[in-house]
């Protein structure tokens, strides 16, 4: 496996998801307008320094790809992520930013094909680490390898 640490394209990829984590999150408890949401991250957020904190450089198509693709699938996803979850769950007693990892993740599953299904869940797992502990990080895996399976990958 190599050390997406030192690979610029992997690190890219990997800040685009955690940004696109947190403007999905943004759209769905603000209700910020795609086009308007894109702007800010684009003019505000993605390579920025915001109260000295730097984000990551992001792979800007990449992190596009994620967020219109997750909002314009958004009913198959949830269809989607609904039928993984145990009996008696449903995604509304989802943590909000748990859902939108899990819709991000399961975005990339069935319509990335160019991205291998191990890397996309490992990433989505990672991110599910940058806010959760490993019990929920574990949760993501399995959700989102259970997607994968139904989604043939």
């Amino acid at each position: 496996m190599t050390d997406k640490n030192n690979n610029p394209r992997s690190q890219a990829r990997s800040a685009a998801r955690l940004a696109a984590v947190q403007a999905l999150y943004q759209m769905d408890m603000e209700g910020t307008a795609l086009a308007r949401l894109l702007n800010e991250f684009h003019q505000h957020r993605l390579g920025a320094e915001i109260e000295d904190v730097w984000f990551a450089d992001a792979d800007v198509d990449f992190f596009d790809d994620i967020v219109a693709g997750v909002d314009a699938r958004r009913d198959e996803i949830d269809e989607k992520l609904a039928a993984r979850l145990a009996t008696g769950w449903t995604l509304a007693r989802l943590d909000k930013t748990m859902l939108q990892v899990l819709r991000a993740g399961t975005y990339e599953l069935i319509a990335r094909a160019d991205v291998p299904k191990g890397a996309a869940i490992s990433e989505y797992v990672d991110v599910a680490k940058a806010f959760f502990d490993d019990r929920e990080a574990k949760f993501a895996n399995g959700v989102l390898d259970a997607v994968a399976k139904d989604a043939g990958r």
